[in-house]
């Protein structure tokens, strides 16, 4: 198989060509973009990547790690699986994903009828984050996400902030110290993230406890094109 040749073997210097060396494959970013929350075991990176084979994701992990984004490493017991997790510096790459999020959102062709795993929408959600208006209080919302492109997913429970300080949203398990606990499918959350409309209006999203707090999370972080 011949070696594919980097923009720096056409005497590109640029950091940014150089950048894409690195990311730039087929899938590449999308596997970072999948770790970006905490670490996944290959088969979770398959069932999360639709549409990605075996084969194209053992080597872009593989392309990856000898590039110093990902690591290999195995849990401790009673664990003691194998894990793919981005090093520190790999983990700076939620600003890029971020960004291009921002960016594209304004896009015509935005395929806004796509569904999205549960770590993508969170990560959507933050990349758009805002502060809470300045009167609101501080409030804590549990989001339990279940992926609804395929029936293989256990539901994914992240932990939200929002406040006037800032919006947080967190891979943390369940707590009863919330003003408000949201289930939900991604498709119909994201529908809310995207639209605006009325919670009561979906059916797959079950609120208990303050629905105001659910209201100012989706106000703070919804996906909203933003024109400077």
């Amino acid at each position: 198989m011949a070696t594919r040749r980097t923009y720096g073997s056409y005497n590109d210097g640029c950091a940014s060509a150089h950048a894409l060396d690195l990311i730039g494959e087929r899938w590449a970013l999308i596997v970072v973009r999948e770790l970006i929350l905490g670490p996944k075991r290959f088969v979770d990176l398959q069932r999360d990547i639709l549409g990605i084979g075996p084969g194209v994701l053992s080597r872009r992990l593989q392309d990856l790690e000898e590039s110093g984004i990902v690591v290999r490493r195995t849990l401790p017991r009673p664990a003691d699986v194998t894990v793919y997790d981005l090093t520190e510096w790999g983990r700076e790459l939620e600003d890029v994903n971020a960004a291009l999020s921002r960016w594209a959102v304004r896009s015509p062709q935005l395929p806004v009828e796509a569904d999205m795993s549960p770590d993508t929408l969170v990560l959507a959600m933050r990349a758009h984050a805002r502060p809470a208006p300045a009167s609101d209080p501080t409030r804590r919302v549990t989001l339990t996400l279940t992926d609804s492109r395929t029936a293989r997913h256990e539901p994914v429970e992240y932990l939200a902030t929002v406040g006037p300080a800032g919006t947080t949203i967190a891979k943390e398990p369940i707590s009863d110290d919330v003003d408000a606990q949201v289930e939900a499918t991604t498709r119909a959350w994201k529908t809310l993230v995207i639209s605006g409309a009325p919670i009561e209006g979906e059916e797959a999203v079950a609120v208990t406890g303050d629905t105001e707090a659910v209201r100012a999370l989706l106000d703070a972080a919804r996906l909203t094109p933003t024109i400077d």
